[in-house]
């Protein structure tokens, strides 16, 4: 198990750096990254989260722990995006807070794979929303910088005064 950075980590708002070989170290990581989302629990996991500068993921949109489908995703790339929804997101690196995030509604994506494999996916609703989630942390980007500038503002003053207080105040 792995420990998952908190914000304002450094880490988390470094660009990450791509990976440039499959190496059973990544494979390990891979491994260890999905064993710590699905406790955590989390739908998605962005290597920058436990304190590594890599290009690469893991996720899992459906929930169901009879249903596992861990997706590992390295270098990613969204190649077109289309439409917009809101979805409500929180992350694993800022516990307790959650806000509207818009996003694209459907997704076209290339990545490697855990094996290196070229993959080539159309995503959208909840699994589109986790995967540019995701993506956003290998930019050095987090759901809070999409929040407006009064509300971002609140948000940096506040957060960590009182984490309870955000678990209930924040989805209004």
């Amino acid at each position: 198990m792995l420990d998952i950075v908190q914000y304002p980590a450094e880490v988390l708002r470094r660009p990450a750096e791509p990976v440039t070989e499959i190496t059973g170290e990544i494979a390990a990581l891979a491994r260890s990254m999905i064993e710590t989302m699905y406790a955590a629990p989390g739908v998605g996991l962005a290597a920058p989260q436990v304190n590594q500068s890599l290009r690469m993921f893991v996720m899992d949109p459906g929930g169901e722990e009879d249903k596992r489908q861990p997706a590992v995703v390295i270098n990613p790339r969204i190649i077109e995006s289309v439409g917009e929804a809101t979805s409500e997101e929180g992350c694993l690196s800022i516990p307790g807070y959650y806000a509207e995030v818009p996003r694209a509604k459907t997704i076209h994506v290339q990545f490697l794979d855990a094996h290196g494999n070229p993959v080539e996916r159309t995503l959208s609703d909840f699994p589109a929303f986790v995967f540019q989630h995701e993506f956003d942390h290998l930019d050095g980007i987090l759901f809070v910088d999409y929040l407006s500038r009064t509300r971002h503002r609140l948000f940096e003053r506040d957060y960590g005064r009182d984490p309870w207080r955000w678990k209930f105040r924040s989805r209004r």
